[in-house]
């Protein structure tokens, strides 16, 4: 196998591949001087099995024309198998018309990347399951429970934990963190949202009153949700309030929000190259995903099973 990787987040490419003991693939990605993108790669990649990492976060568009580039490439030096490699899925959260004359992009890029040439596609927590169904190639979905299971358990083990989803849609992925949490009890944060990026949080739904609450979500973005879900859940007697979350996308005054919010910690992954005001704030800490990608990756090298990995 061979590991090549895009610029959007080079320290968990670097990461993965020191998890897997290959070097990544003598590659550069270069711009003209009108901003298009070019890339060569400096080794023979015929016949191989190349995973080729990239998330599509910001800069989306870029990052995304790298990757589709990037597999281009790949195809016609004559790749054996290639597997796009997107810890952080762009796009993700327009997996359906929310209205008339929409589009769905989520599908528009599976497109993109299929007809590009991938073989195959690795992400982790995708916004929506559905969206595996978009491509018509195999998708893994790969989970980060597991790693925030374990980080939760070292760090507030003992306690009495209450896990809580900060909206209704995400009540799957919060009791399948709880069933590993020794089956914690759940908790749901009922809001409204009255436009795109702004969200009223309504009530609790479960008794939280002197209980170490853990919110879980695969995506902070403004970080209005969970520090509104924060301040209800303390002003409902929780006696503290963490937060993890697959994707760290933290975009515009997000990192102060969550300095000045009720939130005790906010533990984010790697999928997201963290910005440097995320990693100098004393309320977020990254954890890393890249052994659970990298096993998956070795995993689907050799033929064996990636679901196994969740039992």
């Amino acid at each position: 196998m061979k590991l090549m990787a895009g610029n959007a987040n080079l320290p968990l490419a670097r990461a993965i591949a020191s998890y897997l003991e290959t070097p990544l693939t003598d590659a550069s990605v270069r711009r003209f001087a009108d901003e298009e993108i070019f890339i060569e790669i400096h080794e023979n990649v015929r016949g191989e099995d190349v995973f080729i990492v990239q998330s599509t976060s910001f800069p989306a568009n870029d990052n995304l024309m790298e990757l589709l580039i990037g597999i281009d490439a790949l195809r016609r030096a004559s790749a054996r198998r290639i597997t796009a490699v997107v810890p952080y899925f762009g796009y993700a959260r327009q997996d359906r018309k929310p209205g008339p004359r929409t589009p769905i992009s989520a599908k528009l890029v599976a497109n993109l990347i299929t007809q590009a040439g991938a073989n195959r596609v690795l992400s982790v927590d995708l916004h929506a399951g559905q969206i595996q169904g978009f491509f018509d190639i195999p998708t893994d979905n790969l989970f980060a429970a597991p790693v925030m299971a374990a980080d939760i358990l070292a760090r507030h083990g003992g306690k009495d934990l209450m896990v809580v989803s900060p909206d209704v849609g995400g009540v799957v992925r919060a009791r399948s963190l709880a069933k590993r949490l020794d089956n914690a009890p759940l908790a749901i944060v009922d809001k409204r949202r009255e436009r795109p990026g702004e969200s009223e949080v309504m009530n609790i739904i479960g008794e939280v009153k002197g209980r170490t609450c853990i919110l879980i979500d695969d995506i902070v973005d403004s970080g209005g949700t969970l520090c509104n879900a924060a301040e209800a859940l303390t002003e409902a007697g929780a006696d503290s309030v963490a937060a993890y979350i697959s994707h760290g996308v933290l975009s515009g005054g997000a990192v102060a929000r969550v300095n000045k919010s009720a939130l005790t910690e906010l533990v984010i992954t790697d999928t997201i190259l963290p910005t440097e005001a995320a990693l100098q704030s004393n309320r977020i800490r990254v954890l890393t995903i890249a052994p659970l990608i990298g096993e998956a990756m070795r995993r689907i090298a050799d033929e064996s099973s990636v679901s196994s990995l969740f039992d």
